[in-house]
C-alpha cells in the first residue's frame, strides 16, 4: 500500500520555500537558529522512514555572510562533497572515511549562498546507480510512496526536500543525478552548464567531465535564487551570467520535441500523456513546439555505457590513492564491480569512445539551429519499486533496465549543456512525473524563465495536499 511521508506543519518552516524563509530571517520575524531547530525536528520525524541522512552536523554549519540571498536556509550536502568536520563516504562501504579537514572547493561556494548545513544526504555507491539503494543498509525511500525509489544519485537530498524537512538541498549530476530524483520526487532540478560552478575533485579528474553542481527545490524561485547567490560568490568568466531570474519572459520560443527513447525502449504511456499535456500547455502559452530529430544515433547509448563503466573501473583501481589504505575493492557493491568488469571487456574501445563523446557538443549545438529549447521526458518509465534496480540484483538485469530507464538524461552531461526537470504531472497512482527542458550552453536563464511561466500556469503538486 502506498504511504506518503512528510513533515509540513505550522512550525517556523511552515510551508515556506527557501526564499520566503530567508526573507523572514532578514526581517527579524524568525532567527536562523529557530529555523535550523525546526528543520532538525522535521528531519528527526521523517528520516527513520526515509533513510535519507548519512550524518548530521552538530552543531549545524552556519554561513558567516548575513547578506547572502539564502542566509539561514537549512539544507543538506550530498555525501560526495567534502564539508569540514564531516566524513565523505560516497555511498560506499569499501572504506571508512575520516572527517574532512576542510571544505571542498564547491562546498565553499555552496556555503557562500548563505545556507545552514545540517548534515550529509545519501547517494548510491559513487553515484553510479539511478536509485539510492544499498546492499548493507536501508534504501532511501520516496516520500510520495515509501515503496518506490527516490531516484539517484542525489536521492537523499530529493527525499528530504520533497518531504518538507528542508526547502533546498545540494545535488550534483553526472548522468541525470539531479534531474532523475527531481522527476521521481516531484521537484525542480536544474543541471547547469558545465563549469557554471566551482568543480570538485571528481569532476576535475574525469577524462570527460560529466558532473555539474546544483540543488533540488520545490519552487522555481528557490532554484533561481540559489544560482544567483552562487554566482555572487564566484562566476565563470567564460559563461554569460545568469543573474537573478525573478519571473517569466514575454518572448515566445521555438521548442523542439523529442519523445521516443533513442535506445528503442518503449516510453511509458503515462509519461507520454504528461509530455503531450505539457506540449499543449506550452502551445497555449504561445510557444511553437515541433518534433526534431535526435542529434545522435543509438551508438551514443553504447558509448556512454562504456564510459560509465570506465568510471567504475577507475574508481576501484585508484581507490587506495583516493580514499586511503583502508579501501578494499572486494567490498564494493555488486553493481559497481559488475560495471568495472564490463569495462575490462571493452577497454580497447575506450580511445574511440572518448573521441566520439568529446565531439558531441558540436552535434548538440547544431540541433539548436532553429529552436531555443528542447522538451522531452526525463525518464522512459515510471519510478520503479525498490528492489528493481537494487545493486544486489543480477548485474546484467540491472544494467539493461538502467539503459532503458535513463535514456534521456546523459546527453546533457556529455555535451555539458544545461537541462531542467520540472514536475509537470503524475501517474495514475499519484507518483510525480517530470518533463525535461534542455538549452544551449550558458542559457540557464531561458530555462528558468520558462519554468516560472509553467509553474504559474499550472502550480506544482504538493505532497501535503
Amino acid at each position: 500500500m502506498a504511504v506518503r511521508v512528510h513533515a509540513f506543519s505550522d512550525d517556523a518552516l511552515g510551508e515556506h520555500d527557501g526564499v520566503a524563509i530567508a526573507a523572514l530571517i532578514r526581517s527579524g520575524e524568525l532567527s536562523a537558529a529557530e529555523v535550523a531547530k525546526a528543520a532538525r525536528e522535521r528531519v528527526a520525524q521523517v528520516d527513520p522512514v526515509l533513510h535519507a541522512v548519512v550524518v548530521e552536523a552538530d552543531p549545524p554549519l552556519v554561513s558567516g555572510d548575513r547578506e547572502a540571498l539564502l542566509f539561514g536556509v537549512p539544507t543538506f550536502v550530498k555525501d560526495n562533497t567534502d564539508v569540514a568536520g564531516l566524513p565523505t563516504q560516497h555511498g560506499s562501504a569499501a572504506w571508512r572515511a575520516r572527517p574532512a579537514k576542510a571544505h571542498g572547493p564547491f562546498a565553499k561556494q555552496f556555503l557562500g549562498t548563505g545556507v545552514t548545513v545540517l548534515g550529509k544526504s545519501t547517494l548510491p555507491e559513487f553515484g553510479l546507480n539511478a536509485t539510492t539503494e544499498f546492499v548493507d543498509a536501508e534504501p532511501t525511500r520516496n516520500p510520495w510512496d515509501t515503496e518506490v525509489s527516490s531516484g539517484a544519485s542525489s536521492g537523499g537530498s530529493a527525499a528530504l526536500v520533497a518531504a518538507g524537512a528542508v526547502p533546498i538541498a545540494h545535488g550534483n549530476d553526472g548522468g541525470g543525478s539531479i534531474r532523475i530524483p527531481a522527476a521521481c520526487c516531484g521537484l525542480v532540478g536544474l543541471k547547469p552548464t558545465r563549469g557554471r560552478h566551482i568543480d570538485g575533485p571528481q569532476a576535475r579528474s574525469m577524462p570527460i567531465n560529466l558532473v555539474s553542481e546544483g540543488v533540488l527545490t520545490r519552487t522555481v524561485r528557490d532554484t533561481a535564487t540559489y544560482f544567483a547567490a552562487a554566482e555572487r560568490f564566484w562566476r565563470n568568466p567564460t559563461l554569460l551570467p545568469i543573474g537573478l531570474v525573478e519571473g517569466p519572459a514575454q518572448r515566445r520560443l521555438r521548442i523542439g520535441l523529442l519523445s521516443d527513447p533513442i535506445t528503442g525502449a518503449t516510453l511509458d504511456p503515462q509519461i507520454r500523456a504528461v509530455l503531450d499535456d505539457t506540449v499543449t500547455l506550452l502551445e497555449g502559452l504561445g510557444h511553437e513546439v515541433r518534433p526534431i530529430p535526435y542529434p545522435v544515433d543509438r551508438g551514443f547509448a553504447e558509448d556512454f555505457a562504456t564510459y560509465w563503466a570506465m568510471l567504475a573501473f577507475l574508481g576501484g583501481l585508484t581507490g587506495k590513492l583516493s580514499f586511503g589504505r583502508s579501501f578494499d575493492p572486494a567490498r564494493l557493491d555488486p553493481f559497481t564491480r559488475g560495471l568495472a568488469a564490463r569495462f575490462r571487456g571493452s577497454a580497447l574501445r575506450s580511445p574511440a569512445v572518448l573521441y566520439r563523446l568529446s565531439r558531441l557538443r558540436h552535434a548538440y549545438a547544431a540541433s539548436f539551429h532553429d529552436v531555443e529549447l528542447v522538451v522531452s521526458p526525463v525518464l522512459a518509465s515510471l519510478t520503479p519499486r525498490l528492489g528493481y534496480l537494487s545493486p544486489d540484483q543480477a548485474f546484467d538485469d540491472v544494467f539493461g533496465r538502467l539503459l532503458d530507464y535513463v535514456t534521456y538524461t546523459p546527453f546533457a552531461n556529455v555535451t555539458g549543456a544545461p537541462a531542467l526537470s520540472l514536475p509537470m504531472g503524475a501517474s495514475e497512482s499519484g507518483l510525480p512525473i517530470g518533463v525535461m527542458f534542455s538549452a544551449l550552453h550558458g542559457d540557464e536563464r531561458t530555462l528558468l524563465e520558462l519554468a516560472y511561466a509553467l509553474e504559474s500556469a499550472r502550480p506544482f503538486r504538493r505532497i501535503q495536499r
